[in-house]
């Protein structure tokens, strides 16, 4: 919450008020990545003034230099994405004076975002660049076109911002791994995206890089998987200050995203599981068991709602209900006063549909939900709490 606070008020000092809508969970792992890799200090937090979103309770929030770089990629991907919108003709934008209003906007936030990444030694042309590229590459994209070379510039652009932590950092070692490890979460964030929207995008008729190069779900869940697994291969590689949050992030959650997205239980740890409790190291979908896409002869990934396939034919669930911009922001608004952002467990995100905690549902616990962080391992140090999660076994 440090984090994401430090990188919606570090869009507000910069940018103004109007680019908070910019505040996403990604780019906050760039400002987690860089306190990871330094060297802490009293001045790594300032306590910020009431907001609505905690309770209109003060708080301590990130800041410095890892906040600032997280908050200019935010606004020039964000721009980027408005950009997107407004090409595809989506929603409101779909209006000439809408439309008209939102290019000025993303133009002042492409201006802005540079203007503060060359402060800090960021070049975001790199951002702008890749983001140009892809829509080239979208519409040149056809069947058997690699799906790699449709994420190639969202590889790029994570793996640039991901590498600049370390400059920012001073620890020039973790350059090359920390690339690596930014373009492979490039990677995953546009497969899970493209997964996530795959029906919506069919029913729609709208452009999904899955549906464009004929890449089955198999295929795409392998791409994840390897992307999962490379990241933690990289982040071995990186010298860190304090890497606790880092890999609660990129190793313990990476893989729970794969696993909602795709509709499969999956494990969030590869570390020394417990005999008897959980499947041998290797592939976890030996067993048709184990595999929720399994069947008797031996396809691993076969589709459950295929005819004669283990669903019997029968669709899947409708995904949850999307809104466009300004719908969610007047459905945000109703749940903030409220206070259903704060105290609901679960409310449903106003954009995505998706279910979300409530921000305060532990607010009179320590130590949180910590011991389901490491249901899967006896490794303590990834587990916020060492007190909570002690006899865990």
């Amino acid at each position: 919450m440090a984090h994401l606070c430090g990188l919606c008020l570090a869009l507000r000092d910069d940018h103004g008020q109007l680019a908070r809508v910019a505040t996403n969970y990604d780019g906050l792992i760039i400002s987690v990545l860089v306190e990871a890799q330094s060297q802490h200090s009293g001045d790594w937090r300032r306590t910020a003034g009431p907001c609505p979103l905690r309770g209109m309770r003060t708080a301590p929030v990130a800041k410095g230099e890892g906040a600032r770089l997280a908050a200019a990629v935010s606004l020039v991907l964000a721009s980027a994405k408005v950009r997107d919108h407004i090409a595809d003709r989506d929603g409101m934008l779909g209006r000439r004076p809408v439309a008209a209003a939102a290019r000025r906007v993303a133009g002042s936030w492409d201006r802005k975002g540079a203007s503060v990444g060359a402060g800090i030694g960021f070049d975001t042309a790199v951002l702008v660049d890749a983001v140009d590229r892809q829509t080239g590459i979208e519409a040149l994209a056809g069947p058997g076109t690699s799906l790699l070379t449709v994420t190639e510039p969202t590889e790029t652009a994570t793996a640039a911002a991901f590498e600049h932590t370390a400059v920012l950092a001073g620890r020039p070692g973790n350059r090359a791994p920390l690339a690596e490890a930014g373009r492979l979460f490039g990677r995953l964030a546009h497969l899970l995206d493209a997964v996530e929207d795959l029906t919506a995008d069919q029913k729609s008729g709208a452009w999904n890089p899955l549906t464009a190069t004929g890449t089955s779900l198999a295929e795409a869940r392998r791409l994840c998987d390897d992307a999962v697994h490379g990241v933690r291969l990289a982040l071995r590689e990186v010298e860190f200050t304090d890497a606790k949050l880092a890999h609660v992030l990129l190793v313990h959650e990476l893989p729970r995203s794969v696993d909602r997205a795709f509709g499969t239980q999956g494990h969030i740890c590869e570390t020394r599981p417990v005999e008897g409790s959980y499947p041998p190291p290797g592939n976890p979908y030996n067993s048709p068991h184990q595999n929720p896409y399994g069947n008797p002869h031996g396809n691993p990934y076969q589709n459950p709602y295929a005819p004669g396939g283990p669903g019997g034919g029968f669709p899947p669930p409708e995904p949850p209900r999307r809104h466009n911009w300004f719908v969610g922001c007047a459905i945000w608004t109703g749940l903030c006063c409220t206070c259903q952002l704060c105290c609901r467990d679960p409310y449903h995100d106003p954009w995505t549909g998706q279910p979300r905690h409530g921000w305060c549902r532990n607010c009179d616990c320590d130590c949180c939900d910590a011991c389901e962080r490491c249901e899967c391992c006896e490794c303590l140090e990834c587990c916020q709490c060492l007190e909570c999660c002690s006899g865990c076994s």
